[in-house]
């Protein structure tokens, strides 16, 4: 608009004066001549020109071919004349942006911020204008207002150079963050001040707003935490609640905000009559089940709009993907009450034409298809979407997985599914040295792909050693042995294990086998397993090695063989293998040895669940109980002990720690018998976004080992609590804790700080 009313301006001024000093009756034109031009071509002058050779020109068409060419914003400065024939075009091109500086900015990196400026027409090689200045130093404010600096302060200087150029430089005075002082809210009756700010984000200063950054002033959460108050109140029977714009104010040194919230609430309101309308396919009784609120209740938004998206869901099971509910509330103010009405339009029913697979660059299709349970040229079905979106997500292959439906053109019955995903890698060759709190130091080398050639197949390569411990584990595992989805499993390992008491070892374990084992999926969530396994294990004693060592030995020898069979049921409902939010692990296993020289058995539970507190927060909890027993009139052989403390158990505690001990040597020996919990709370670790590989958490664990003459009585448990640092790293998952032991007795070993790469929970 600067630009325009400038043109028109210089074009007035030109009419009026042409007459006295430059008038000129109309004439052929015999040429065009431009004039001043330094980086744009001719043709682009001629193109916006009113008049061509040969034509008739005059004072009108002058005045307009000067308004024409300022429009443009190349030029400072246009000017027409005429001689024998020839207009003739003066221009001054205005300059180009030749660098962008900025000097004082902590706040951001040069590439942010230039990125921003560009967006609003400002970057190098641009033309430069100052109105185009102007709004670049508002663009740059408002990134320091977003981050709550008001006392930003941003002057700009302009250098002319060479070749009608120029550079910019930002000065910025980034000055202190300004913080909440006060939040006021004002109206309220029905619920306090304290408990309704209780829903917001922002917040006056704290112990941990310098972490949540609660304190700083932002348009948008404003806006979320009125969002929110006005639902808690909706929620509560509050139809006629009513919010005025928040008074947002600053204190004279720009330091402090001030923010005031009138509110209006009304009256509750019950519920007096609930009613459907519209096209309801004959499915009123289905319907109405769905419903939440019932008449008498008090009217909840939150309950409303759950049965509404519920009855939604429920077309969209049976093929009405672009069903509306929409539920009206019409109030009496008489007797503060509301009919409710659903009105349902279930519009058409469609079938899925074709399911488009994308993002994938080296995972095959088939991979990808064979976790759909929404077929082409079937039905619509939302929850077999919903369902096939969580079967890949839990592949593990994938960073994310979007699942959209797009109507096709020019048909009014049919949808496609367009399934894009983002790969993340899934094989690596590891070489290493790390350190375990319990196994001290390691290293680690090894070759393992999750997802063969893109076949979704498993195979790895592992081998490990440490002062205590040396494996070998060589495992293959293709998830789709059968198109049923039957699952096998082979691994063929090797073990080492010392025990060492002063400078002499207490014992030394070795122990190979071979395994295979076979999964067969009974529904979307549950899968029974079956196989079986031949180990043989050596041990070599000492004088002072554990009692019950030297007791297996004397009754098996040094060496004894097992012929292991296994069997097990899970039931998997988490929507994420990776970081999980929601759902739940069951996991029921049985082993025992039936042919060889040990005989026993043992049996494992385990339960997981999780809870989405938040968006952005989640409550997981995981407990086990594991329980061994000989039979044939043989004890639980000692080297299939369960053994806790550390990280994957109670932590705070050193790494199998707790429990029975040798009476001589006082080794931790572990015992038949475990039970342990674990309660732990992820939070998003800063920067991080909605990152769910990199989070922080809180935990409380609690646990013990019992030996098989102890019952297993749990007022002897232990129990820890501390923090973490959970990261699913591309060396496997890291966790990093630090744990405080709450009921420590005489006699255990406790480790504050502990890490471990391989543990999720």
């Amino acid at each position: 608009m600067h630009q325009v009313s400038r043109a028109a301006v210089m074009a007035g001024a030109l009419t009026f004066v042409m007459p006295a000093a430059h008038a000129f009756d109309p004439f052929t034109v015999r040429d065009i001549r431009i004039e001043g031009l330094q980086r744009i071509e001719p043709g682009t002058v001629f193109g916006y020109l009113p008049v061509k050779v040969g034509s008739q020109f005059n004072q009108a068409q002058a005045t307009e071919a000067v308004r024409a060419l300022f429009a443009t914003g190349f030029f400072s400065d246009v000017r027409i004349e005429v001689q024998n024939g020839v207009v003739v075009a003066i221009v001054q091109e205005r300059p180009t942006i030749a660098s962008v500086s900025f000097n004082g900015m902590r706040e951001f990196d040069n590439k942010t911020v230039t990125e921003s400026l560009s967006q609003v027409g400002f970057a190098d090689g641009r033309i430069f204008d100052r109105a185009v200045l102007e709004r670049a130093e508002q663009e740059l404010r408002n990134q320091y207002l977003a981050r709550g600096k008001y006392a930003v302060e941003i002057t700009s200087t302009v250098t002319p150079l060479p070749r009608n150029r120029v550079g910019v430089a930002f000065e910025v005075f980034e000055g202190d963050v300004a913080k909440i002082r006060q939040i006021r809210i004002v109206g309220n009756q029905a619920y306090s001040e304290k408990q309704l700010l209780s829903l917001f984000q922002l917040s006056t200063p704290g112990w941990l707003t310098w972490y949540t950054k609660a304190d700083q002033y932002s348009r948008q959460k404003l806006q979320a935490d009125i969002d929110a108050l006005r639902s808690y109140y909706l929620d509560r029977g509050y139809l006629e609640f009513n919010v005025e714009p928040p008074q947002v104010s600053i204190s004279p040194d720009r330091q402090d905000i001030f923010i005031t919230i009138t509110i209006n609430e009304g009256e509750p309101y019950k519920i007096n009559e609930v009613q459907l309308a519209g096209d309801l396919l004959g499915l009123d009784s289905e319907f109405q089940r769905l419903i939440e609120v019932k008449p008498g209740d008090t009217f909840s938004a939150a309950r409303v709009n759950a049965s509404g998206q519920a009855i939604s869901d429920y077309l969209g099971d049976l093929g009405y993907a672009f069903a509306n509910v929409n539920p009206n509330p019409a109030i009496n103010r008489e007797n503060k009450t509301a009919d409710l009405t659903f009105f349902i339009d279930p519009n058409r029913r469609v079938y899925v034409r074709r399911i488009n697979v994308g993002g994938n660059t080296r995972t095959r299709d088939t991979v990808i298809r064979r976790e759909m349970r929404q077929n082409e040229a079937a039905w619509y079905n939302a929850a077999d979407i919903q369902l096939s979106r969580t079967r890949i997500d839990r592949l593990g292959f994938f960073q994310r997985v979007d699942v959209e439906t797009q109507p096709v053109p020019g048909t009014p019955d049919q949808v496609d599914v367009n399934v894009n995903v983002q790969e993340r890698p899934t094989g690596m060759i590891n070489l290493g040295v790390g350190y375990s709190s319990s196994d001290r130091l390691m290293l680690m080398g090894g070759i393992s792909e999750d997802n063969v050639f893109g076949t979704g197949t498993n195979l790895g390569l592992q081998v490990n050693t440490s002062s205590r411990n040396r494996a070998i584990v060589l495992s293959h595992t293709d998830p789709y042995f059968t198109r049923d989805g039957i699952s096998r499993s082979t691994n063929l390992y090797y073990r080492k294990q010392q025990q060492w008491y002063g400078n002499t070892g207490d014992y030394e374990l070795k122990t190979g086998g071979l395994g295979m084992n076979f999964g067969i999926p009974f529904s979307e969530i549950d899968r029974v397993n079956f196989g079986g396994t031949y180990e043989r294990n050596e041990i070599t004693i000492y004088d002072n090695s554990p009692f019950n060592y030297r007791e297996y030995v004397a009754q098996y020898g040094r060496k004894s063989d097992a012929f292991i069979l296994n069997t097990g049921w899970t039931r998997d409902t988490r929507d994420s293998a990776l970081a999980p939010r929601r759902g739940y692990l069951t996991r029921l296993s049985v082993e025992g040895s039936v042919l060889g020289d040990l005989r026993y058995y043992s049996a494992t539970a385990q339960q997981q669940i999780y809870w989405p507190v938040t968006r952005s927060m989640t409550l997981a909890l995981n407990a086990q109980v594991d329980y061994g027993r000989g039979y044939s009139g043989q004890p639980y052989p000692p080297l299939k002990n369960f053994y806790a403390g550390g990280i994957g158990s109670v932590r705070g505690y050193e790494g199998g720690s707790l429990g029975p001990r040798d009476p001589a040597t006082n080794d931790f020996i572990g015992g038949s018998k475990r039970f342990f919990f674990n309660s732990q709370l992820y939070l998003p670790f800063p920067g991080a976004g909605q990152d769910r590989t990199l989070r922080w958490f809180a935990f409380v664990d609690g646990g013990q080992v019992y030996a098989n003459n102890q019952s297993m009585n749990f007022g002897d448990l232990r129990y820890s609590a501390g923090i973490g640092l959970s990261w699913d790293s591309p060396l496997g998952p890291l966790q990093i804790s630090w744990g405080r032991a709450l009921n420590k007795k005489d006699g255990d070993d406790t480790e504050p700080f502990q890490f471990q790469i391989g543990t999720t929970f």
